[in-house]
């Protein structure tokens, strides 16, 4: 008959961790096996550091000033403009959260100020500097559009209608009036309407053409819904001004539509019809 043998083995009792201190500190070996290894139940934390403390290729102002600012991610540039972050937490991810909770940087420029001030670490102060930085960008692209013809920039004129209007919750109508080298002379928004349409009446947009001496025209609207696509309303409005255009001797040049993640241009796509001479009739 075989002796028994005893085998001991070693546990780990999990004692009730204090405050601020981890589960792994809170384990006690009793007795048992040395030679038996156990993994840990809970991982640290990742010990917090500031920005300052970070290797200073690391850091996004250095790493912008050595690099460029297009090496930089939208929590880095974003980070910038927070300038600081809070408790427990540096700037880049402070933006990190913003921009996960937002859904990006579009959506958080766009959020109403009481879904900003909910966010742990985000004050008036803050949110002042990253609206004057989308300003400024807003702003440096009506100034380009200002300064050279508008169909040599076509990706500066996508991009500025997309910043100005893409995201709105109402339905708004803008007129970017040009000079006779199609320079813009000014953008306005002349017609703003419901989440579905938007009257637009051509005689109005003509008087503010001739107002501004305009000899050339572009029109946007947005589709709150997310779809860039014309409606028939869109490509009748799109006729009917044109024509009405025509007889003052300013060219309509495009109707853009713009939408969360799409944009639509008429004359891109060929749908902008010559307008009827008089021998036509």
């Amino acid at each position: 008959m075989q002796s028994r043998r005893s085998i001991i083995k070693g546990v780990d009792v999990v004692l009730p961790a204090r405050e601020g201190q981890s589960v792994v500190d809170g384990q006690e070996r009793i007795r048992g096996n040395n030679r038996i290894a156990h993994a840990a139940i809970v991982a640290r934390e990742a010990q917090y550091h500031p920005i300052s403390q970070w290797p200073k290729a690391q850091q996004p102002r250095e790493k912008l000033i050595r690099q460029g600012a297009a090496s930089l991610s939208d929590a880095e540039l974003l980070a910038i403009f927070l300038r600081s972050g809070v408790k427990g937490k540096s700037a880049v991810s402070l933006a990190q959260d913003l921009l996960s909770q937002f859904e990006g940087m579009q959506g958080l420029i766009n959020a109403p100020l009481a879904d900003i001030y909910r966010c742990y670490g985000m004050g008036p102060s803050k949110w002042a500097q990253i609206k004057a930085a989308y300003e400024l960008v807003k702003r440096c692209l009506h100034e380009s559009l200002s300064q050279q013809a508008i169909f040599s920039s076509s990706k500066q004129v996508r991009e500025f209608l997309q910043a100005k209007i893409a995201r709105l919750e109402h339905e708004v109508f803008l007129c970017l009036y040009l000079d006779n080298s199609n320079r813009l002379i000014e953008c306005q928004e002349l017609f703003r309407g419901s989440i579905d349409q938007t009257a637009i009446y051509p005689r109005e947009i003509i008087k503010e053409c001739l107002n501004r001496n305009a000899s050339a025209l572009v029109v946007a609207h947005n589709h709150p819904g997310g779809n860039p696509l014309p409606s028939p309303n869109d490509e009748a409005v799109t006729r009917d001004l044109s024509q009405a255009l025509h007889w003052v001797n300013i060219a309509l040049l495009d109707h853009c539509i713009v939408a969360k993640h799409g944009f639509f241009s008429f004359a891109d796509a060929g749908l902008l019809e010559k307008p009827l001479n008089d021998s036509d009739y």
